[in-house]
Formats: structure tokens, C-alpha cells, sequence
């Protein structure tokens, strides 16, 4: 464009030369035409000479300025030109740039996708080693439980093995001839010769085994356990050379627990009247921590068939109910035999022949329980539901019922059933302080309930017309226990108590007095020891003691010391010393004296145990 204008205006000023040029030829002409003329003018005007001059310096002027000109326009020209020159090598640049910029973006695009698929990889190299170290670590754990499995897994259900291994002792100052285990109720008063001798056993036998099976389907999980130990004995067991006890079943039952809190057990468990550490859960039992299998006095227990039915309130609350094996146990003093509710065991049908008795009952005992965990502690309420039976016959004693002396009856005359209900009420109650101190309390109280205590008092006597009278009895007990990780200390005291029940037996002119704990009672030689009758060295004197028992009472302190627990199982070692009274009915030494006999026993037990992992 520049370079346009340049041009233009050289043609301008070219053709203004030009016309100056032609106009000056016409001046020159048309003063020739007429030299007269001219002639006189020049002679009053300037010469040619110095007006060609005058035009030549002003000919020599404009080409000065177009020289100028062109030399400015030459100078722009050159301008223009390297201003196209930097414009080519900006747009050169740019394109370079741009070339440059679109490589880099592309570059970018592909770095980022690189980076993106590094990241990737990362991703994949991690998971694929936390993949690995998981595999390796199931591998690993797998490896371990081939070697030191937790349990077994068969067919999809997860067995667990358990127990432990015992090396066991008692010493007794005031022998009883009893094993491990301590029989509360039959502690002996002064006057028996046994009473004079102390005693000391060693037993393996409260060695335990268990297995807990587990399988979960959609709704509901399934458990069966089994635990057993040796603490029974066979009709031909003994002490003497191979020590011959038999597996004794402890537990036996299956469960379904449903998800919706619901769950339903059966077979032969604790009863649900023994506390627990968790709702009413099984395998929670909150046994005390005594080396005696008896427990301690005041314990409320029974390990017996039943059928359970509970439901969870979202881990806080509790219902449940059973129905309960039923037994009676039964003493009675100076009754006639006019009534009968059970046997000894038909061996045909199972049962022990030689050592049991079994009462034939009506119903089984009904149990119902409410526990709750507020957020501090475990306090449990229940109730029990037993009704007692036995066949009276009337004409026994014919002197006692009119109809049977006017009709000269056979004694089996008007023999007929006869049925007594029975119940009674409990709470339990267990406290953690600064969570390594466990306080507790139970009670029991009712009629008819005594056979749920340890002491395994009795149930029931008997009336003069040979109908059963539930005994009332209660029961206590008060446990405090620290728990650290070595070590375990525990102190008990505990009472059960039965009431007495006794009436007058008109046809029964000698001893008139009938049922448990009556006063007139023969307590004459509680206090004196009498020979042997017989000479085989295993029977002490016999004693006019009727003994009625009243109440007994435990207390109870040792401790537990951990000397190994870990994956390869637990080893722990403990002591305990025990203070047991027996106190029975005052009855009568003479016809003028009465007397009220009491037994006393100190017991220190010991034991090394080895639990499976």
C-alpha cells in the first residue's frame, strides 16, 4: 500500500513538471510570434537569462524535494519491507509456536494419559499386591491352622474343641469320703466317728472335654454343643487300682438362633434359673470361680434337660422361658408308708438301679426369666413353676380315716393321686467396678425349690395322711471377684435354708410328730460317737441323730494365677480354703433337753489345669 502512494504521488508531481514545462513552450512561442512586442518588454522587464535561472533553481528545487521524496519514500519502502520481513518472521515464529503449542498439547494429552495409565498400573500394582499380601496372609493363616487350627471347618460347619486337663486335690480335717466335690447337705455332726478322721484325695476326674458345632444358613445361625467330664461313677467304679469313672454328660444341646432375636434350645443345659453374664444366653453362665464342682452354698444351679425359648430386645432386654426336667427331693421323719412317688431306677429303662431314686412326676418345672443390661451391670428376675405328686393310700392306718375301719378295707382301699403345686422367685444382680471388680448377688426364696440350691436340700416331706408339703427355703449367695490379666481372686458367702413342716399323727402313739424338723425329734447321740457294728473297717457307728437340717453355710476365698496364656493354650494354678457349717432342726436329747447339732468342715483344695487353645 505504501509503495502505492509512493508511486502516485511521483506521477503527480511529475506531471505538474510536465504541464509547467508545456506552459513555458506556449509563453515562448507566442513571444516569438510577436518579437516586437517582447523586444520592447524585455527591455522594461528582467532578462530570459535570469528567469531561466530562476526556473532552473526552481527545477533544481523540485527535484531536491523529489529526491527527498523518494528518498523518504525509499527510506519507507525499506521500513515497510523489514517490517514485513519481522512481520513473515513473527508469523514464521507464531506458526512455530503454534507448532510448538500443538506438539506440546499433544505431547501433554499423551503425558496425561500416560500418566493415567501409570496411575492405573499403580492402582492394579497395589491391589494386585494387597491381593497378594491378603492371599499370602490367608495362605499363611490357613498354613497355621493346619498346624495350631482355632477350629475345624467340616462340610461347612465350624467345630471348636475345648476343655481342659485337671490335677485336682482336697483336704478335709473332718473326713466325708467324697471326691473333688464337696456334698454340702451330708457335712457330719460331732458324734460320728468319720468326724475324728481327716481326709485327702487326688482326682484327674473333673477333667472336662467340650465341642461347639456352628453352622449359619440365611435366617438363623445353628449350634450344638457337648461337654462331658468324669464325675460320675459306674455301678462297679472305685478308687482302688484303675480308678473306673465314667464320662459323665455335662451339656448336651442344639440351638437356632434367628436373626430377628428369636432362639430355641434344646437338650440337656444349665437351667434357666442359673445366672448368666450375657441376656440369657448359653455358655455365659456366671458360675463361681471355685475349684469344688459343687460350687459354693447359696449357688443356684441345675444342669438338667430343657427346652428354651427366648427373644432379644435389641441387646438391652431379655424374655425367657422353659420348660424344665422336674425331681423331687424328699425327707420325712417318723411317717408311715402310706404314700409313694417314684423309685429306685429300672435299669431296662435306662436308669441307675443301684444308687438312683426318681420321682414320678406330674409336669415339668415351668421357668420364665427377665434379664436386663441397662448400661451398668446385669440383674436378672425369674420365677419357677413345680408341681409335686405322689398315690396315698388312706387305709394304711386304718385308725386315721373312719371309712376304713367300718369297712374292714384292704390297705390299698381308696388309694388314689394326689398333687401339690409349688413355685417360688429369684433375682440376680452383678455389678463391675473400676472394670476389674465383680460384685454379686442371688436369691431364691419359695416352697418347694431347694433341690436348685447346691446343698441340695429337700423339696418336700410328708403329712400324716401321706400327701407331700412343699418345704419353704431360700437361698444367698454374695460373690466379689478380681480380674487382672494373671490373676483372679474370688470370695464367696453363701446360706440356703429349708423350713420345717411337721404334724401330729394320731395312729402313732410312740411318735406322734411327722414331716422334717419337729422338735421332738431323736438328737440324743449327735454329739456321741458309738462302735462299729460291723467288722469289714468300712462302716463307723451308727448314731440316733434325725439330723434334720436347717441350714448350711459357705465361705469361700481363693484365687486363680495365670502362668501362661496364650495362642498355645492356658496354664494356671490355684488354691482354696473353705469354711462350711451345717446346722440342723433342734431336737430332743432327752425328754427334758433339747439340742441343736452342728457340723463344721474346713477344706483346702488345689489345682493345676491345663486349658485347650
Amino acid at each position: 500500500m505504501k509503495r502505492i502512494m509512493a508511486v502516485v504521488l511521483s506521477m503527480a508531481f511529475a506531471g505538474s513538471v510536465i504541464a509547467a514545462q508545456a506552459q513555458q513552450g506556449t509563453t515562448t512561442a507566442t513571444t516569438a510570434k510577436s518579437p516586437r512586442k517582447k523586444m520592447v518588454a524585455k527591455k522594461s522587464e528582467r532578462s530570459v537569462s535570469e528567469q531561466l535561472s530562476e526556473m532552473k533553481e526552481a527545477i533544481d528545487a523540485q527535484q531536491r524535494q523529489i529526491k527527498q521524496l523518494s528518498d523518504l519514500v525509499e527510506s519507507r519502502d525499506q521500513k515497510i519491507q523489514q517490517l514485513e520481513q519481522r512481520l513473515d518472521q513473527s508469523q514464521t515464529v507464531a506458526v512455530q509456536a503454534q507448532t510448538k503449542a500443538d506438539t506440546a498439547v499433544a505431547q501433554t494429552t499423551e503425558q496425561q494419559h500416560t500418566v493415567m495409565a501409570l496411575k492405573s498400573d499403580v492402582t492394579d500394582l497395589k491391589t494386585n499386591a494387597t491381593n497378594a499380601a491378603t492371599t499370602l496372609q490367608e495362605t499363611q493363616k490357613r498354613m497355621g491352622d493346619l498346624e495350631s487350627p482355632l477350629a475345624i471347618h467340616f462340610k461347612g460347619v465350624t467345630l471348636t474343641p475345648g476343655g481342659f486337663l485337671a490335677a485336682e486335690s482336697v483336704y478335709r480335717n473332718r473326713a466325708l469320703g467324697s471326691d473333688i466335690n464337696t456334698p454340702f447337705n451330708s457335712v457330719n455332726m460331732p458324734g460320728a466317728g468319720q468326724n475324728q478322721l481327716s481326709e485327702f484325695f487326688g482326682s484327674g476326674r473333673q477333667s472336662r472335654i467340650s465341642l461347639l458345632a456352628e453352622g449359619k444358613i440365611s435366617s438363623a445361625k445353628l449350634s450344638g454343643y457337648y461337654e462331658a467330664d468324669f464325675l460320675s461313677s459306674g455301678a462297679t467304679s472305685n478308687n482302688n487300682e484303675s480308678n473306673s469313672y465314667t464320662l459323665r454328660q455335662r451339656q448336651v444341646w442344639g440351638q437356632a438362633a434367628l436373626n430377628n432375636g428369636w432362639s430355641f434350645t434344646g437338650g440337656q443345659m444349665w437351667s434357666l434359673v442359673t445366672e448368666t453374664k450375657k441376656g440369657v444366653d448359653n455358655r455365659t453362665e456366671a458360675t463361681p470361680l471355685t475349684i469344688d464342682p459343687a460350687y459354693t452354698v447359696g449357688f443356684s444351679w441345675a444342669r438338667q434337660y430343657g427346652f428354651r425359648v427366648a427373644k432379644n430386645f435389641n441387646n438391652h432386654f431379655w424374655l425367657a422361658a422353659s420348660l424344665e426336667n422336674p425331681q423331687t427331693t424328699f425327707s420325712a421323719t417318723n411317717n408311715a408308708p402310706n404314700f409313694a412317688f417314684g423309685s429306685a431306677g429300672n435299669s431296662s429303662g435306662l436308669y441307675n438301679a443301684f444308687n438312683g431314686l426318681y420321682s414320678f412326676n406330674a409336669m415339668p418345672d415351668v421357668i420364665v426369666k427377665a434379664a436386663f443390661e441397662p448400661g451398668f451391670g446385669h440383674y436378672e428376675v425369674f420365677g419357677i413353676l413345680s408341681r409335686f405328686r405322689d398315690r396315698i393310700y388312706p387305709c394304711v392306718e386304718p385308725g386315721t380315716n373312719p371309712a376304713c375301719t367300718a369297712t374292714g378295707a384292704t390297705t390299698a382301699t381308696d388309694a388314689q393321686n394326689n398333687s401339690r403345686n409349688a413355685g417360688g422367685v429369684g433375682g440376680n444382680a452383678r455389678v463391675t467396678f473400676a472394670k476389674h471388680v465383680d460384685f454379686g448377688l442371688h436369691a431364691l426364696y419359695g416352697n418347694g425349690v431347694a433341690r436348685y440350691g447346691a446343698s441340695t436340700l429337700p423339696d418336700a416331706t410328708v403329712n400324716p395322711n401321706g400327701t407331700l408339703a412343699p418345704l419353704r427355703s431360700y437361698q444367698g449367695l454374695v460373690t466379689l471377684e478380681w480380674h487382672s490379666p494373671k490373676l483372679d481372686v474370688y470370695l464367696n458367702g453363701g446360706e440356703e435354708y429349708v423350713g420345717r413342716h411337721y404334724q401330729v399323727d394320731g395312729a402313732n402313739k410312740t411318735m406322734p410328730l411327722v414331716g422334717y424338723g419337729a422338735p421332738s425329734f431323736n438328737d440324743s447321740n449327735c454329739y456321741t460317737e458309738t462302735a462299729p457294728s460291723a467288722g469289714s473297717g468300712y462302716a463307723f457307728g451308727s448314731l440316733t441323730c434325725s439330723g434334720n437340717t436347717q441350714s448350711t453355710i459357705e465361705g469361700t476365698f481363693g484365687f486363680w494365677l495365670r502362668l501362661y496364656h496364650g495362642p498355645k493354650g492356658r496354664l494356671q494354678f490355684g488354691p482354696q480354703y473353705s469354711y462350711l457349717v451345717r446346722n440342723a432342726w433342734y431336737g430332743a436329747a432327752s425328754s427334758t433337753v433339747e439340742v441343736t447339732p452342728h457340723g463344721i468342715d474346713n477344706m483346702f483344695m488345689t489345682s493345676f489345669r491345663y486349658y485347650l487353645p
